[in-house]
């Protein structure tokens, strides 16, 4: 057994990497972008990293060259992180998301699903194709995203299901809560947060931070992924969250305690995202009952953890942009 990691840079493809490492198996990762600083890598601290390859490799462009690196290794598993992320910025420049996130995976899977080799696809998508949901959801198709991103995500998905019932495509769906944990990119609200803090500089929360969310520690997800792409029957999708919902401000809140700076030193209200969710809740007990898994990382021993990242790195990340910077 084998993996491809596609979207190997991304912040849950490097920590899958690690993990798959630290578990034995042999991994190549592919990224449209060169290898990041070792601080946003973990596996690159990995005493296994011998048996980890990496190759630069963008969906939009290099199909071709991807496709002779599979033949080449023949992983029996390909798990696929990438992704346009970033829903609000999806609303500048629409044509973008669709074209990573539909057209070019709708090209890559009509190549791989001629593989006889391939054992399982796992797609890593999200839970914004559900739009904003009253209570916990079970795993579905009733889609109604209201972003381009959430539009895109939606799209590939259900492409991949026409795949899979007219071609038995081997793929398997994971939809996770929100992620976190050290190394992830310092825009997303945790990392930025706990930066900001110790800089003593200020931060913008979306519509007074009101939404809902369920955080979930990268490690838990790693976890989850690898049962998935072992045990996972193909066609299903699983789910990956805690059962803890917070508000965002109240996330916010417990980063300021445990960073000693006020909310109000931390935080200007600013005006809500267009198209935003206010909320989303995963019902994670197919993939609990199914798969033996459980969430191990709590949210307050997962923040520590986060923050003793920051505090670590500190002087490097305070030197780097913090605000997401758009690639076509």
């Amino acid at each position: 057994m084998s993996f491809l990691v596609v979207g190997s840079n991304s912040f849950s493809g490097s920590h899958f990497i690690d993990y798959l490492l630290t578990e034995g198996y042999e991994v190549i990762g592919v990224s449209r972008s060169t290898e990041l600083q070792d601080v946003f890598l973990p596996y690159r601290t990995n005493s296994k990293l011998s048996q980890f390859k990496f190759q630069v490799c963008d969906l939009n462009s290099d199909l071709e060259k991807l496709m002779d690196l599979i033949d080449q290794r023949k992983p029996t598993h390909i798990v696929n992180f990438a992704a346009q992320g970033m829903v609000a910025q999806s609303w500048t420049t629409p044509e973008h998301w669709y074209q990573t996130n539909v057209v070019s995976q709708v090209k890559f899977h009509d190549q791989i699903r001629k593989l006889d080799f391939l054992e399982k696809y796992v797609h890593v998508t999200t839970p914004e194709v559900y739009g904003s949901t009253g209570g916990w959801v079970r795993e579905n198709f009733n889609f109604a995203p209201s972003t381009p991103y959430a539009v895109s995500r939606a799209a590939c998905d259900l492409h991949l299901m026409s795949f899979f019932k007219a071609y038995k495509f081997p793929v398997v769906f994971t939809r996770s809560a929100n992620v976190y944990g050290p190394g992830q990119q310092l825009y997303r609200i945790i990392t930025r947060a706990m930066l900001y803090a110790r800089l003593g500089k200020r931060m913008k929360l979306d519509g007074g931070g009101h939404s809902e969310r369920s955080f979930i520690h990268i490690q838990d997800v790693s976890n989850a992924t690898l049962k998935v792409a072992i045990s996972g029957e193909v066609g299903d999708t699983f789910h990956i969250s805690t059962t803890r919902t917070i508000s965002i401000r109240d996330l916010v809140q417990m980063i300021c305690e445990l960073s000693g700076v006020k909310f109000s030193d931390l935080v200007d209200v600013s005006e809500d995202r267009l198209g935003k969710d206010q909320a989303y809740f995963l019902d994670s007990s197919k993939v609990r009952s199914e798969l033996g898994w459980e969430d191990r990382v709590s949210l307050e021993a997962g923040l520590v953890q986060t923050l003793s990242w920051i505090d670590a790195n500190l002087a490097l990340l305070q030197s780097l942009p913090p605000e997401y910077i758009h690639k076509a």
